[in-house]
């Protein structure tokens, strides 16, 4: 079973997982107060649909707009007009078919400064039977192909009952984190591995895990499913 990106991040949040402000829509009612809730200058709207590639996607009705099912909006009403244009219409992407899969929800959020996106996933090791971080440079991409072109770009760490200090390190270095962004990997990994375990998830995806301007980890996306 998968849950929503909006659903997923309410969890890691519970946690204590640096997730930005967000608001869900799960009607037209809702669209004023969610992005009234959320002080901009940048708000993100984005479709609710288990499907990636959901920024590249396009609608298959034409008064939803040229634009994909992830928008920047720079003022509250823009913000506004990209869900209304959104929900209840249908997104194509390489995931959905070609009729698309309706968007019923949308779940807007605070905008961020992007210094560097990265790859970071938790998953059962079919290999070794124990859970393993997948971690890489190369985030907003497909992992499958970064895999088949630069394998070398993505580390698998199985770890034990728990993660430890040296387990955190290796993310870092894999991630070249440096400096605020490695301080905050040291907690946020443990913190994923823990919510991961609890919540008895077979798998944590975030896609991409970014390292803001001011040097903070954020979790930008995130996808869950349980067996």
């Amino acid at each position: 079973m998968n849950i929503h990106e909006y659903q997923a991040k309410a969890v890691l949040k519970s946690f204590g997982a640096p997730v930005a402000n967000g608001a869900p829509i799960l009607t037209p009612d809702d669209i004023d107060s969610a992005v009234d809730s959320l002080p901009g200058p940048l708000w993100v709207v984005k479709s609710q649909i288990h499907a990636g590639g959901r920024g590249k996607g396009k609608f298959v009705e034409s008064e939803a707009g040229e634009k994909g099912g992830v928008r920047l909006a720079f003022s509250a009403d823009e913000a506004k007009e990209h869900a209304r244009a959104m929900l209840g219409n249908h997104l194509v992407t390489a995931q959905t078919g070609a009729d698309g899969k309706q968007v019923n929800r949308i779940y807007i959020e605070d905008g961020a400064d992007i210094s560097r996106e990265l790859y970071l996933s938790i998953l059962v090791d079919r290999a070794s039977g124990q859970v393993a971080f997948v971690a890489s440079t190369e985030g907003g991409m497909d992992i499958e192909q970064v895999a088949h072109d630069t394998p070398e770009k993505i580390l698998t760490l199985p770890v034990g009952d728990t993660v430890t200090p040296a387990d955190a390190a290796a993310l870092c270095d894999a991630l070249k984190l440096e400096g605020q962004a490695r301080e905050d990997g040291m907690t946020l990994f443990p913190t994923l591995f823990e919510a991961f375990t609890d919540k008895d998830m077979s798998m944590l995806e975030i896609n991409p895990l970014i390292v803001m301007e001011d040097g903070h980890l954020r979790v930008l996306d995130a996808k869950v499913s349980f067996d």
